[in-house]
Formats: structure tokens, C-alpha cells, sequence
């Protein structure tokens, strides 16, 4: 479970993330959905510890990503907007990297690649160096060695940006996968419909702050709208009035 309390982040003059808090519990799909500079991806990079917070708390699975990151860091996996895959090394080799990172001994680590790889199905290319690789092929590499230490809790960044058909619907098994499974899933995005399909709850963000949070029923209802996207238009125009 991830609890997150008033957090804010400045940069200069800019406030990317003014006071933002929400709840995404385990055993569902929680997502973060606002307009390009509403301050999504801050908000997850401060989650995974790549930024501090100037204000606020956040904790997951009781600990605190101020005050013990690396606790932190051992029960996220992390999907970042580019995948940072070594070009030179092969799929298996990047995520053994990971695990070795992570002080998974040799022989589980690599009993763990090999149940990555039958969950994701990458053995086709799981061989091949990663240079030239398609970018849904990257995408599945790079969620394998972000799942290689069993983290209870999943954020993803934007996690179809460039995706076909194809990879958005495999990706989308994969979390629904997951979620029956009991993890914490938290993941960032623009896209009405691929909010609409896998998200139990969605936290609206608009410049930097929470403007609702819910169901996508509750939302719906409380922007008295019919659709998501009526309903997300109405909120973030009556979030930015209030600016």
C-alpha cells in the first residue's frame, strides 16, 4: 500500500506539486490522470525516491521514503517514461544486473528470470542484446527487471507511450494479472480509455494538486457527467478556476 500525505515539490519559481494526497492500496489499479504538466510524473519520482519532497510525507508499505528510502526502494518496482535498458547487454543480462542490485544470490535470480520471462513472453528475444529492440520489447524487459525482486508495489510512469495495439493489450493483462495477484498498482497517464479499462480508482490531478478522487463512477458523479472524459474536463476547468 502506498499512503501519501501533503506532499509538494518546487522547482525554482515553478510549483510542479502543491500538497498532494491519496491513498493506492494493494490488491488494486490506482491511477494518476491529468493533462501533461499537472505534476504526475514529480509526484511518482518522489514516490520512487528519485526526488525528495520539500513538504509532505508519503510511506509504503509502512516506510517512509524520506526517512528510509532504501527500505523503500526494496518493495517498489519502478517503470520509468524511458526503459535505460543497457544497449549492449542482452534482455537477461539487464535484468540479472537488476537482481544482483538488489542482493538476489545467482541461482534464484536466475530461477526468477526464467518466471519473468514465461509471465512476459520474452524468451523469444530474451537473448538478444537489447540494442535495436522494438519499443514494446524494451517495455517487457524493462517491467522484468523492474519486477525481479517480488515488490509488492508497481509504479509506472506513462507505461504505453508508444505502444501498439498489441503491447497495450498485453500490458494490460499483465497488471490485471498483477492486481489479482494482491500487488499495489500505481501508474501515471493522459489517456481516458486506458484509464477508463484497468483503473479501480483514479486521482485527478490538475496543476500540481489533487482536484478529485475515486471511483470512475464516483467521479462521474460528482462532475455530474456521463463519460470519464466529460466528467475529467469539468473537474480540471474547475480546478484551475480555483488558481
Amino acid at each position: 500500500m502506498i499512503t501519501v500525505n501533503a506532499l509538494s515539490k518546487r522547482f525554482g519559481k515553478v510549483e510542479a506539486v502543491r500538497g498532494v494526497s491519496f491513498t493506492a492500496p494493494d490488491g488494486r489499479i490506482t491511477g494518476l490522470l491529468g493533462p501533461n504538466g499537472a505534476g504526475k510524473s514529480t509526484t511518482l519520482r518522489m514516490l520512487a525516491t528519485l526526488l525528495r519532497p520539500d513538504a509532505g510525507e508519503a510511506v509504503v508499505d509502512g516506510q517512509s521514503i524520506v526517512a528510509s528510502p532504501i527500505e523503500v526502494r526494496r518493495r517498489i518496482g519502478v517503470l520509468s517514461h524511458a526503459s535505460g535498458l543497457y544497449p549492449q547487454l542482452t534482455a537477461r543480462e539487464n535484468i540479472l544486473y537488476f537482481a544482483e542490485l538488489h542482493g538476489i544470490g545467482r541461482q534464484q535470480a536466475r530461477s526468477r528470470v526464467a518466471e519473468l520471462a514465461a509471465l512476459l513472453e520474452i524468451d523469444e528475444f530474451l537473448d538478444r542484446k537489447t540494442k535495436g529492440f522494438s519499443q514494446g520489447q524494451r517495455l517487457k524487459t524493462a517491467l522484468a527487471r523492474s519486477l525481479v525482486h517480488s515488490p509488492r508495489n508497481l509504479i509506472l510512469d506513462e507505461p504505453t507511450n508508444g505502444l501498439d495495439v498489441m503491447a497495450v493489450r498485453n500490458l494490460r493483462a499483465l497488471l490485471t494479472r498483477l492486481r489479482e495477484q494482491g500487488h499495489c498498482i500505481l501508474f501515471s497517464s493522459h489517456v481516458m480509455q486506458e484509464v477508463a479499462l484497468l483503473c479501480d480508482e483514479v486521482v485527478v490531478i490538475a496543476q500540481g494538486r489533487v482536484a478529485a478522487a475515486g471511483t470512475i463512477e464516483a467521479l462521474r458523479s460528482q462532475a455530474g457527467e456521463p463519460t470519464l472524459e466529460d466528467a475529467f474536463v469539468k473537474l480540471i476547468g474547475t480546478a484551475e478556476g480555483l488558481n
